[in-house]
């Protein structure tokens, strides 16, 4: 069967071939996703490494499409295979949980509790008097490693399941206090780093 599949054209072209663009897309899609997060993190070495196979990749699913231009199926799969390796990039990057993120917690209640614990988990925590729409509120600021955001989450939620708090990425950290954890060498680990 995947002999007859390869050795004839027609079935080649209805359905080996849209198979193959739509892997490829997947492929050079995601690979993109994640140059694109390196690219915003500063990581030039590893966005140009990633950058080569996304062209790579890209340039030989566009010369199928090229030599195939009556084959709707193709531009079927073409187009599937970039809508799927957006999702499956967006994905992977958050399970690899790369860099740094600010969490900044809003709260009317007395704060001291919540960040107690943040620091008995070991993390770096600043602390600010503000005024909201409401009344009087605390700002806690800690600065986290990717991998920690579940951590502080359930920390969050124990606290108040309804506190109000944003996330953002950091470039790029000098200093800090972070919880000690010990890693094996990853490319996904950022310079400027302190654990302490």
């Amino acid at each position: 069967m995947i002999k007859t599949l390869f050795s004839n054209p027609h079935y080649f072209s209805l359905i080996v071939l849209p198979i193959l663009i739509f892997l490829a897309r997947i492929c050079d899609v995601t690979i993109g996703t994640i140059r694109i997060i390196f690219v915003s993190r500063g990581r030039k070495q590893l966005a140009s490494f990633c950058g080569f196979f996304e062209v790579l990749i890209w340039l030989a699913a566009i010369g199928q499409i090229m030599q195939h231009l009556d084959n709707v199926w193709c531009y079927l799969a073409y187009a599937s295979g970039f809508a799927m390796g957006n999702f499956i990039g967006i994905t992977l990057e958050a399970k690899l949980a790369m860099g740094i993120l600010v969490v900044r917690i809003f709260t009317q209640n007395d704060g001291s509790r919540l960040i107690t614990r943040l620091k008995q988990a070991g993390y770096g925590v600043t602390c600010l008097d503000g005024q909201g729409t409401t009344g009087p509120v605390q700002v806690i600021y800690t600065v986290i490693q990717g991998s920690s955001l579940g951590i502080v989450d359930r920390l969050i939620r124990d606290y108040n399941p309804k506190t109000f708090y944003s996330i953002e990425d950091v470039r790029f950290v000098s200093a800090g206090v972070f919880p000690v954890q010990h890693h094996t060498f990853s490319p996904f680990r950022f310079p400027g780093r302190k654990r302490s």
